[in-house]
């Protein structure tokens, strides 16, 4: 009998012959293939289960020995002002930056520019299917579930949580924002770093069972997230009647690829293409276990999050007006079945997606045909992003996830 896995595969992914249900011949003609996996293919993301980020988790490994705060010092130095900014530089943070600071052949700065101009356009219908859809059903995959528990990441403080990844989102998605110098570099730096310390972190706990779970935060829970913030977002903005044409397609999945390649996911997980990211997120899916008390936990936790945002006016009814609209749209997208594997309302009814669909679609038609009408949609869209992100902090500062103090994986 044929081994198809280099390393044992952690419990949390199925079987190789479970993988291989038949593809339906209408989408076999639009992504170009079986859905399912070949065996190299199903192997290597078994292995990959046990890769986190060698480059970074080196890096987090001197910075322990050579002292953390200081190390942690000269890091933000690094980030902030270029490492040629540091007196006799260690090579471990001038050999990391270096790293990042050279432009890989293939990236498109132009293009990303054209899909953050997209994302903008979008307005409040994108964190709609990036909260609604993509991260509450995520809860849905138990083996991803587990690092966000054992850290408390998302189960305690879930609004404020919450707002850190939006932040991250917003400057990623900034025009230029990618760039060197520009906010989503450094916020994915600061995330990077991050996820290397929980990394470390539970590795070392006595309840992370590693031939169940493999490698924390793992290349393949990498991947799986920025499909999500690509290939799911796509697809659900579809749905919701925004019409998205082949080049938005490509600029924002050459968006999210970059902003991946920078958060530490090696060049072969990239997918440039929604059909390519289509497969790859199904073969991710593979290794995810059903969901349980964790799938529950964090759903519920972020059902209740807009109960906890912060109005200028009427503040109460628009929190309960926030809770039921975003709990519509997660009924919309994943039905009552799974709303009740959530442990969510399974009689939540579809109305706000279903309001608002046909004006969404007829407005945004209409850009199409004047030039206008979408730059201005562009800029209002925008403003209201960021009128929601300011609603999740409050008073708070606006900044991602950082290893502070009060975080479990603090340096």
């Amino acid at each position: 009998m044929t081994t198809l896995t280099h390393a044992p595969v952690p419990k949390r992914a199925r079987p190789y012959e479970k993988t291989q249900a038949p593809t339906p011949a209408w989408l076999r003609l639009i992504i170009g293939r079986e859905l399912a996996p070949t065996p190299d293919e199903f192997r290597a993301v078994c292995d990959a289960l046990w890769v986190g980020d060698p480059a970074m988790d080196n890096l987090v490994d001197w910075m322990f020995e050579f002292g953390p705060r200081e190390a942690r010092a000269l890091f933000e130095k690094a980030l902030n002002d270029g490492w040629g900014s540091i007196p006799d530089c260690p090579e471990q943070i001038r050999n990391f930056f270096k790293s990042v600071e050279t432009i890989p052949a293939w990236a498109d700065f132009k293009l990303m520019d054209d899909g953050a101009r997209f994302i903008h356009g979008t307005g409040l219908t994108a964190p709609y299917v990036l909260r609604d859809l993509a991260l509450m059903g995520g809860y849905m995959l138990s083996g991803f579930n587990q690092a966000l528990v054992m850290t408390g990441a998302l189960n305690k403080g879930t609004g404020q949580r919450v707002a850190e990844t939006g932040k991250w989102w917003m400057d990623c998605t900034e025009i230029g924002g990618l760039r060197r110098f520009g906010p989503g570099f450094k916020s994915t730096m600061h995330v990077r770093l991050v996820h290397s310390l929980v990394r470390r972190n539970l590795a070392k706990k006595e309840d992370w069972d590693s031939s169940v779970w493999g490698l924390p935060l793992s290349q393949v829970d990498m991947v799986a997230t920025y499909l999500g913030f690509s290939v799911v977002m796509l697809g659900g903005l579809r749905k919701l009647g925004v019409p998205v044409t082949p080049h938005e397609s490509k600029a924002v999945m050459h968006l999210w690829s970059y902003a991946c390649w920078l958060m530490g996911v090696d060049y072969r997980w990239l997918a440039f293409t929604e059909s390519r990211g289509f497969v790859l997120l199904n073969h991710t899916l593979m290794t995810q276990s059903r969901p349980d008390w964790t799938s529950r936990e964090l759903a519920v936790a972020l059902s209740k999050e807009p109960l906890e945002r912060h109005f200028d006016n009427f503040e109460e009814l628009r929190r309960k007006l926030a809770y039921h609209q975003h709990l519509s749209v997660s009924q919309y997208f994943l039905g009552s079945d799974k709303m009740k594997e959530l442990g969510l309302p399974d009689d939540v009814k579809s109305w706000f997606p279903l309001l608002t669909l046909g004006p969404r679609f007829a407005s945004y038609t209409g850009q199409r045909l004047l030039p206008n009408l979408k730059k201005r949609q562009e800029k209002r869209g925008r403003a209201a992003q960021k009128a929601s992100l300011a609603s999740m902090f409050g008073d708070k500062t606006h900044d991602v996830i950082r290893p502070d103090s009060d975080h479990p994986a603090h340096v």
